[in-house]
């Protein structure tokens, strides 16, 4: 039972991100949220692999789909900020080797009530946090079911959808970033909770 209490606080500590109120004006708390997270994660993986199984497959699957779904979305959105600072500052070096002005920094992504925008100001990828919720979802319970194939699907309904939006500037990047990110965080908690079964 330890095991299935680490998943879900691991899951829950993710909740407050999804409120724009308690997300804070600096990305300190969103990086601690993650690495709070991970740690949790950890910690419930390193139990179950140490044999403490034996907990009932309904209740483990449900509580490993609630941590899926809920607490993949600020270890996703700390990797895609995290590549957004490593992009701003590649460019800034570009920019000073162009001009040889070390003051140069091209404005940086404007944050929108809508989403994050790309370097001209344009919205990318809208809705991702919602997104990302289904997605894990869909991928934990397919995973659970004993249908990865499911897995396939779930991920090119995504890219048909998100299509027409991937010639934006960095919207394929934060895709790919933000699909890997959300899909492992989703296997992880599904594969710590079957392990805690066996």
């Amino acid at each position: 039972m330890p095991v299935l209490v680490l998943l879900i606080l691991a899951g829950a500590c993710g909740l407050p991100q999804y409120f724009r109120r308690l997300r804070g004006s600096t990305n300190r708390w969103l990086y601690l949220t993650a690495s709070v997270q991970l740690a949790l994660l950890a910690a419930a993986a390193l139990l179950a692999a140490a044999g403490t199984g034996g907990i009932a497959w309904g209740a483990a699957a449900s509580f490993a789909v609630v941590a899926a779904a809920v607490g993949g979305g600020p270890v996703t959105m700390s990797i895609l900020r995290l590549s957004e600072r490593s992009v701003a500052a590649d460019l800034r070096a570009e920019g000073t080797r162009a001009s040889g002005d070390r003051s140069y920094l091209p404005p940086p992504p404007e944050a929108s009530a809508t989403g994050p925008a790309d370097f001209h100001g344009e919205v990318v990828l809208q809705g991702g946090a919602w997104i990302g919720v289904l997605e894990r979802t869909a991928i934990s319970v397919t995973l659970w079911c004993g249908w990865p194939e499911g897995l396939a699907i779930v991920l090119a309904v995504k890219g048909l959808g998100r299509y027409a939006e991937l010639g934006k500037d960095g919207a394929a990047e934060r895709f790919i970033l933000g699909t890997f990110a959300s899909v492992l965080w989703a296997c992880a908690c599904t594969g710590i909770a079957v392990l805690a079964t066996s």
